[in-house]
């Protein structure tokens, strides 16, 4: 749901940058480093917007594969400390059954012997 807002929100806000740049079609002068450009500021609106957009784009691919390379991190560590669990319950579990088996009364059988009258 969130995403089909995302995709919503995008399509208004680029209606409008659409609307913006069609009601300023008139020429306006560039200033580059070897001359000056009469374009129609149309074009200048919606390049701009177009160089925002790739721009953010690429920050967004950069974050999601940092992300990305982040959870593959994360899920080597979870599988380490798993295994390492695992091993020292299989640990605590063997100590518990040799302190088990050190105090279990001895199994010796006695006979009860009647005291000797004298």
């Amino acid at each position: 749901m969130k995403f089909q807002w995302t995709v919503l929100v995008g399509l208004l806000f680029a209606v409008l940058i659409a609307l913006f740049a069609v009601f300023n079609v008139e020429s306006v002068p560039v200033n580059y480093f070897f001359g000056t450009e009469m374009i129609p500021l149309v074009l200048i609106i919606l390049g701009s917007a177009l160089l925002g957009a790739i721009i953010s784009g690429f920050f967004a691919i950069y974050k999601s594969y940092r992300s990305g390379r982040r959870v593959k991190e994360l899920e080597k560590q979870l599988q380490l400390k798993e295994r390492e669990l695992t091993a020292q319950q299989r640990q605590m579990q063997e100590m518990e059954e040799r302190i088990d088996a050190l105090t279990e009364p001895p199994l010796v059988e006695a006979s009860i012997v009647p005291p000797r009258e004298v």
